[in-house]
């Protein structure tokens, strides 16, 4: 079968406040990427995988929604021809795999489906979004349906609020010394249990004080500064998230991340931040310098992701 490449996606800025309304921006990430394939020959990668599609293929066929339904013949079909996602785009890490999936399976088997390559309205761009929302819940339990609309469109998206979400232009990329870049954990990380976290930490109110006051404005400020490529006041005020980050959102950071994330401030040789809703998987990483990053992080794997 042909199918499209679907890319992963980077949540830059708002992970966790987006579920509170508040500013985000996303970016498709081209060096990780999936389709859906078909094989008669399975090793044991494509047999789980098809495994999983088949359990993915049930939670369509019972979503029992007026916004979207499926040809579930040929999808059932496929799946009996051997069909598998086959996917670079590594699992529990935060950038997007089962949105990648969602995309694949919407673009490959909706029914009268919204595509790119007419005009989005706001109100098509919200649609997508729910079902994709619907789509994805059956692998966080909750979704924004973000990623997959990200992975989808392959367009930067600015996520003003829960309502308004719109294409975003990006400056294009300098041969700069700055960076924005991946540091890998070596640990995957479970988005539900670290939502369950947060969730749990919403009804303390000091804690939902600091979202508002603190996080949510120097989110807003990092993306306005991405954004119009104020790159001074754009490490300034990644430098204070990343502070914000370290103090109030610990369990999210893997122990052995804390004292490198705090190394980063104190040097101001590169600034971390949660990558998606952490506890494992990637830490996303801005340096003014990506070589001295280099140099200071040199124990550790770092992928470049944009150049300054």
């Amino acid at each position: 079968m042909k199918s499209p490449l679907f890319y992963a996606k980077i949540l830059l800025f708002g992970e966790y406040g987006i579920i509170k309304d508040s500013k985000g921006l996303a970016i498709p990430f081209n060096a990780y990427r999936g389709a859906l394939k078909t094989t008669d020959n399975f090793d044991e990668f494509s047999k789980k995988s098809n495994e999983n599609l088949r359990k993915f293929y049930t939670h369509v066929a019972n979503l029992n929604s007026d916004l979207v339904s499926f040809d579930l013949v040929t999808f059932q079909k496929d799946l009996d021809n051997g069909m598998y996602f086959d996917s670079s785009i590594p699992q529990g890490y935060g950038v997007g795999s089962s949105g990648a999936l969602v995309a694949s399976i919407y673009d490959q088997y909706a029914d009268h489906k919204i595509t790119v390559l007419e005009n989005l309205t706001r109100e098509k761009l919200l649609k997508l979004k729910e079902i994709f929302s619907l789509m994805e819940s059956f692998f966080h339990g909750k979704s924004s349906g973000l990623d997959p609309l990200n992975s989808y469109l392959s367009l930067p998206i600015l996520i003003n609020s829960k309502e308004h979400i719109e294409p975003a232009g990006i400056p294009s990329q300098k041969e700069g010394k700055g960076a924005v870049f991946l540091l890998d954990s070596e640990q995957i990380g479970e988005t539900e249990p670290m939502v369950n976290i947060f969730m749990d930490k919403m009804k303390n109110e000091g804690f939902r004080k600091m979202l508002s006051e603190e996080f949510a404005i120097y989110t807003d400020a990092c993306i306005e500064d991405f954004l119009k490529g104020n790159i001074t006041s754009l490490f300034a005020n990644v430098k204070s998230l990343s502070k914000i980050v370290l103090k109030n959102f610990k369990p999210m950071i893997p122990d052995a991340f804390h004292k490198v994330w705090k190394n980063g401030i104190n040097t101001n040789d590169y600034y971390l931040k949660l990558c998606g809703s952490g506890g494992g998987g990637f830490i996303l990483g801005f340096t003014e310098d990506y070589q001295k990053a280099q140099e200071s992080l040199k124990d550790y794997k770092l992928e470049l992701v944009y150049r300054f």
